[in-house]
């Protein structure tokens, strides 16, 4: 007994079955309808009728169709007449195995002919299963009697359906639409008849009002004179019309259900984009904004102003744009999968135009930044230039104050020779002392123009401070003139000189301006950047101090001329005043200057100091922030290398492919607290006015570039996986399948890139059996790459796939619902939709239906071709 049942098991097979091109969802072997005793009944009687007309040409029949086909004999029999083979020779033996044997000869031959047959095993044959020997039956009868049917290279049921229209067109009262409601009245069957052999029915005596007598006269006259077995009575296809219309309603429900979610996804979606649009709106013409401020402490207010926006206000923004294209994507997929047309946002309110928009933003917030910067560092050049104007200036003027009134005495008139010669030789010394200031005026004139070019607030009183200044030197200068020329007409009668006067004048004055230049190069301000210009400065100010004791020689030996000039008056008693007439540089002037000097070096020293150690501070900001940016930027790319291998090499559930990016998006979200220390580390820097960093290549604003991308890639993937276990489920395709696609599609994606092109494609869809002419190959290229890339992504790829054998509805089956639930009218009334519909659906489809106006129109008609045709995105409904 134990080997028997090994025998049994070893020779149980099980058979899958999918649809075969011919078969529409109209045709399906409906499982819930077997259920109902009434329908199961109509079946049986039916098949046997069918099997029975085939196995009489053999001189046999079958009386119960689940018991006589138990042993498989009259199973192979049946196969054997209708397909005019010879089929394997049968086991008579009555043992279980023998049977199995049998069934398992007839199911092997079934599968020779191309038919995959869905769990239908030769022990459920051999049990007596109603429910499988049924559809093992509907199988045969869809491989042998409907598939080898096609006019004008339709399919079998269109072109079953085409040769009946043609065939019956001339006969009133016949309109042939379909496989159930047009032959309900049975003029279809008898025109048939007729049109072949009209003196078999007097057509013009049928009545249209007798649907059950017509229809018993047309199957007695074929099974009669046409040797067609009558598989059905009238009562058989009443009953089946009744429950064509229960499906009819249950799948109008289905679907208006659907259309309802995607109107709110789409209306959510519009919500959403419109706000967003509206705050890119109201940003950009901030960040547009390049009025400029007059003071560094009001552009320094715009610097944290924006420094708040980048921190505060734009990271939710980043996160609603990411999360609404993922919620557009959604929605297009549901649609997709429900066959229905793609959403088309409002106009401006596409995915693209939201991406324009931030493009736009991230184009303003970039040149926003740069104008900032730009216009600190104009500011802070601005008043260190007008700072030195004024220090220039200011000493020029003391200077010059009362030069003026000196040049215009004529004191020269009434003096002796030798105080005419005096005031010569002081004046040769004033020219002097005028042609070392020339330098100082053309530099006080070019920071004036320096300051206007860089729109320098205060410039109208810089220039009127300027124009004083060259107005009064061209007036010293005509002035000057005017006295040499007089004092020069007169120095012929003053000969006496005194040679001590003139050396000491000559002397002093160049090193009393040398003194002044010290000064004011001591009192200087300066603006470095680096350690290296500091140090520069320092090594000039040392070499200064290495050229003081000269200087200091310098002095004594101009003090020593005074002395000189002293003793000589002392000497031979002269009467003449001590004072040097042909210099305005006394010797108090030289000294006070002179300790003046010597005060200014140490506190030149200290500055420079300072400034060393605050660029010493800068430099370890600089290396402090390159370190972590060094880190944290090969970090975020090795991320999304990552993510981008990944999403083409992960296998295995897409379940454990979505905890993996899961995992990663955790990993990546606690790594955000490293871009917020180096948020704060880049914000030290800007406070300190540091504005390069030769220790690392990356910016700031690379980093946050870096890490937006980072964030809105693993969401994308995540996504991506997302509408994948949203396509497999809608679509009823098993993980298998989903490994069979990703390994198909990664083996023929040859780059590794995650994209396969059209060569790629056509190749993968060769080693898939599939016989591609160059038209065939460009209907499939405009579904997969419907934008013309050039390149066909994976979700294309499984949308493709799965759209092979998907089961939706369309247009025209919804249309055929409609007509069912309106008794063939072309038209349909509300209290007609409040009866089959529930009333949430009813009052939807009467709100939404326009009024129907053609032929045989009422009071209250509803269009529902067109509206069914709007569902679907056939109409402009």
């Amino acid at each position: 007994m134990n080997s028997m049942n090994q025998i049994e098991t070893n020779m149980q097979y099980t058979y899958n079955y999918e649809e075969d091109e011919y078969m529409t969802q109209e045709e399906e072997w409906d499982r819930d309808l077997l259920l109902d005793p009434a329908w199961e009944k109509q079946q049986r009687k039916t098949f046997t009728a069918w099997c029975n007309s085939h196995l009489r040409k053999a001189g046999t029949q079958i009386e119960n169709i689940e018991e006589d086909f138990r042993n498989g004999l009259k199973l192979m029999l049946l196969l054997e007449v209708i397909s005019g083979e010879r089929l394997p020779k049968p086991d008579r033996g009555k043992m279980r195995f023998h049977k199995i044997a049998n069934v398992n000869k007839a199911l092997d031959y079934i599968a020779s002919k191309g038919v995959k047959l869905v769990s239908i095993g030769a022990e459920e044959i051999v049990d007596g299963n109603v429910k499988m020997t049924l559809g093992m039956i509907w199988t045969i009868i869809l491989r042998f009697a409907i598939q080898d049917i096609s006019v004008e290279e339709t399919s079998a049921k269109e072109g079953l359906l085409l040769w009946c229209q043609r065939k019956t067109a001339p006969y009133r009262n016949v309109n042939i639409q379909n496989f159930h409601l047009s032959w309900k009245d049975g003029l279809g069957l008898c025109a048939l008849i007729h049109r072949h052999r009209p003196d078999l029915i007097d057509y013009s005596k049928l009545n249209k009002d007798d649907p059950i007598g017509n229809i018993n006269l047309a199957m007695e006259i074929a099974e009669k004179h046409l040797d067609i077995p009558k598989m059905l009575d009238a009562e058989g296809e009443s009953y089946t019309l009744l429950k064509f219309a229960e499906t009819a309603a249950n799948r109008i429900c289905k679907v208006l259900a659907v259309n309802q979610e995607n109107e709110r996804l789409m209306e959510e979606y519009e919500r959403l984009a419109s706000e967003l649009l509206e705050w890119i709106r109201r940003t950009i013409p901030w960040l547009e904004n390049r009025t400029p401020e007059k003071t560094m402490q009001a552009m320094q207010k715009k610097l944290e102003d924006f420094r708040d926006y980048r921190r505060k206000h734009k990271p939710p923004k980043v996160q609603e744009k990411c999360q609404l294209e993922i919620n557009f994507n959604t929605l297009q997929t549901k649609l997709r999968i429900s066959n229905r047309p793609a959403f088309m946002p409002s106009e401006g309110k596409m995915v693209s135009d939201i991406a324009g928009a931030w493009q736009r933003l991230e184009q303003a917030e970039k040149g926003y930044e740069e104008w900032l910067l730009n216009e600190i560092r104009r500011l802070e050049r601005l008043e260190h230039l007008a700072e030195k104007f004024r220090q220039k200036a200011s000493t020029h003027e003391q200077w010059a104050y009362g030069k003026e009134q000196t040049l215009l005495q004529k004191d020269y008139e009434s003096a002796s020779l030798t105080e005419v010669r005096a005031m010569l030789r002081k004046h040769e010394a004033f020219e002097s002392d005028l042609a070392a200031h020339q330098d100082r005026v053309e530099q006080i004139a070019a920071i004036a123009q320096e300051l206007n070019e860089l729109d320098y607030h205060d410039a109208a009183s810089v220039n009127d401070r300027c124009q004083k200044i060259c107005d009064q030197w061209d007036s010293l200068g005509t002035l000057t003139q005017k006295r040499r020329e007089a004092l020069e007409r007169t120095e012929k009668l003053l000969e006496t000189i005194d040679q001590l006067h003139l050396e000491f004048a000559k002397r002093a004055a160049p090193f009393n301006n040398w003194m002044e230049g010290a000064m004011e190069d001591l009192q200087d301000m300066f603006i470095v950047h680096s350690i290296e210009e500091i140090q520069s400065l320092i090594s000039a100010h040392d070499q200064f101090k290495a050229t003081l004791p000269e200087a200091d020689g310098e002095r004594q030996a101009i003090l020593s001329i005074q002395n000189e000039v002293e003793k000589v008056i002392q000497s031979y008693s002269m009467r003449i005043s001590a004072t040097n007439p042909y210099s305005t540089v006394t010797v108090e002037e030289i000294r006070s200057k002179w300790e003046k000097v010597k005060q200014l070096v140490p506190q030149r020293d200290q500055s420079l100091q300072e400034e060393l150690a605050r660029q010493h501070a800068n430099e370890r900001l600089r290396r402090q922030f390159a370190a972590q940016a060094n880190v944290i930027g090969p970090w975020i790319q090795t991320k999304m290398e990552e993510i981008a291998r990944s999403s083409i090499e992960m296998t295995g559930p897409l379940e454990d492919q979505m905890n993996q990016l899961k995992q990663y998006e955790h990993n990546i979200i606690n790594y955000k607290h490293n871009i917020d220390k180096l948020e704060g580390d880049h914000q030290l820097i800007q406070e300190a006015l540091v504005f390069d960093n030769k220790h690392t290549n990356y910016t700031m604003e690379h980093i946050r570039v870096g890490w937006e991308l980072l964030l809105t890639t693993i969401a994308r993937t995540i996504n991506e996986v997302e509408t994948q276990i949203l396509t497999r489920d809608a679509k009823g395709i098993t993980q298998e399948q989903m490994n069979d696609f990703r390994a198909s599609f990664n083996h023929f994606d040859r780059r590794k890139n995650g994209l396969m092109d059209h060569d790629d494609f056509r190749a993968c869809l060769i080693s898939m059996g599939y016989d591609l002419g160059e038209a065939e190959f460009a209907r499939i290229m405009s579904l997969v790459d419907p934008n013309g890339q050039g390149t066909v992504t994976f979700q294309s790829f499984i949308d493709f796939m799965t759209r092979e054998t998907a089961d939706t509805d369309t247009a025209e089956q919804v249309i055929a619902s409609f007509r069912i639930l309106a008794s063939d009218k072309p038209y349909i009334l509300a209290d007609e939709l409040r009866r089959e519909l529930p009333p949430e659906q009813a009052q939807y489809c009467i709100k939404r239906m326009p009024p129907y106006t053609g032929p045989g129109s009422v009071p209250g008609a509803l269009d529902y071709t067109s509206f069914s045709s709007a569902l679907y995105g056939e109409s402009d409904l």
